[in-house]
């Protein structure tokens, strides 16, 4: 017989919530209609906070916490939305476009970019920050599929997705900071790798096409979204 689960009562933007005691801050708001942006999270995959774009205000603590890995607490009160978050989601947002090539309005996939999704759901309307404009050159060795680096940022979807679901991992992050990448196995190209089964649910879980399929026009990007709820049907299975 499996122990019985806990409830504890929380606040959430002066909400009074019942949530589960192994549950996120960020599955409560969600249950609750309350939305946190997020970039790096998809449900279905383990939750690593890396994007930051998730920070919540928790009273009594003087640090931003990450909604997608903190659990509730009994007696916890959170702030989802306030000017210090704004400002703090803006600036995460500015410094990923700054960090790669995202320049929208020559971007193949504008309009269709969740990255793209985000800035303009919180109001960013410029980047203060200098752009890096790194050279990354395009891997197309796969026959299916091509990886632009330039539009990358290192959510780690892919690299997830193909660990805990596919069970192949053949993506990893070599590097760190602005000089971290996705790589292939031992940093081989895509088209040379003994691990890739070549399923494409890298490539659908992928927030702005950084990894697309040749030949696929971007309109149809919005089909992924079909595949999502087969993550977490596959994640219980493999529990």
């Amino acid at each position: 017989m499996s122990p019985k689960v806990r409830i504890k009562t929380l606040k959430i933007d002066g909400r009074d919530i019942g949530a589960r005691e192994d549950e996120t801050i960020l599955q409560v708001a969600r249950e609750n209609g309350i939305q946190i942006p997020t970039l790096c999270h998809l449900d279905g995959l383990e939750p690593i906070g890396a994007c930051r774009l998730c920070m919540v205000e928790v009273r009594g603590s003087s640090r931003l916490l990450p909604a997608c890995v903190t659990r509730v607490e009994e007696g916890m009160e959170v702030t989802t939305k306030s000017p210090r978050l704004i400002r703090h989601r803006r600036m995460i947002l500015e410094l990923l476009f700054a960090e790669r090539n995202h320049v929208c309005s020559v971007c193949v996939v504008n309009g269709k970019c969740e990255l793209q999704s985000l800035a303009v759901a919180l109001g960013m309307t410029q980047v203060r920050t200098p752009y890096r404009f790194p050279r990354f050159e395009l891997d197309a060795s796969h026959p299916r599929f091509v990886n632009d680096h330039n539009r990358c940022v290192l959510c780690a979807r892919c690299v997830r997705v193909c660990d805990e679901i596919e069970g192949a991992h053949t993506w990893d992050i070599m590097g760190r900071g602005v000089n971290g990448r996705v790589i292939t196995d031992l940093n081989e190209p895509w088209g040379e790798s003994n691990s890739c089964t070549g399923c494409g649910k890298c490539v659908h879980v992928c927030p702005t096409g950084a990894l697309s399929e040749k030949g696929t026009l971007r309109e149809d990007a919005g089909k992924q979204r079909d595949f999502l709820p087969y993550l977490t049907l596959m994640r219980e299975v493999r529990r």
